[in-house]
């Protein structure tokens, strides 16, 4: 055999190994077909780490495409009275109606109650397990009747001293938390204590977010109005399907 014709043989006894070597994801590189990691993805094709890998978030600094009341560099998230004063002129969008503070409560019993307490008194389920816990002050006092929807938002958004961000909560959400404080500071009547118990699911708990990165888009089906409808073809796979001529005498054609 000619060292050209060995040459040959060799190349086409490896190309199996090599093509067999790569992955769908690591030789298509098409716009079409290549390699991507959307929003809570994980990060890896290797499935041996993808355990270990953590998802990845939405970018720094992104926000849904609905908008938000102010963004990170328009007011910062550093949990300073100084940057929470400076959102005490947010106007509140959402009217306080049944559905707004029913969902109020689901997130404050979630995200609230075990410090401010079900009645918004300071005596939560910390304060009664250990007195030294009651750390939280209570939502019903003047001061916090004073303060704007604005400024009760900030607080969710950013935190203050001991309490934490709320941020985790949908923005659109977080309005419905601050009109159901102003609820139990007496403004509007509304439920108080758990809407549920530990572990149950369903109508106990929040819808989902509206603004969640995965939301799909809303789909509209198309008006049919004014077309006419596509005559049903005759043939299928080189086929006839249609019934054959029949004679007067009731016998198909071709069989007389």
């Amino acid at each position: 055999m000619s060292a050209d014709r060995l040459r040959r043989a060799a190349l086409v006894a490896a190309l199996p190994l090599l093509f067999g070597a790569c992955t769908q994801e690591e030789w298509l590189t098409d716009m079409k077909q290549q390699p991507s990691v959307g929003p809570w993805q994980i990060a890896t094709f290797d499935t041996a780490t993808a355990e270990k890998t953590p998802s990845r978030g939405n970018p720094a600094g992104s926000v849904p495409v609905t908008g938000v009341a102010l963004t990170s560099w328009q007011v910062s998230y550093q949990p300073l009275p100084q940057v929470i004063d400076s959102m005490s002129g947010l106007q509140n969008p959402t009217a306080a109606d049944a559905r707004s503070l029913e969902n109020g409560q689901k997130l404050y019993q979630i995200n609230c109650a075990v410090c401010h307490g079900d009645l918004g008194d300071g005596k939560g389920g910390l304060a009664q397990l250990n007195p030294a816990y009651a750390f939280a002050p209570s939502l019903l006092t003047e001061s916090a009747r004073g303060r704007t929807d604005g400024y009760l938002f900030g607080m969710l958004r950013n935190g203050r001293g001991l309490m934490p961000s709320a941020n985790r909560i949908p923005e659109a959400m977080r309005w419905d938390v601050v009109n159901y404080v102003r609820g139990l500071q007496g403004r509007f009547p509304v439920a108080t204590g758990p809407v549920g118990f530990p572990g149950q699911t369903g109508t106990a708990l929040p819808g989902h977010s509206v603004v969640g990165p995965t939301v799909p888009a809303a789909f509209r089906k198309p008006s049919t109005s004014g077309m006419t409808p596509k005559a049903a073809s005759s043939e299928s796979h080189g086929e006839s399907h249609e019934a054959p001529a029949k004679t007067e005498g009731g016998h198909n054609g071709g069989h007389q």
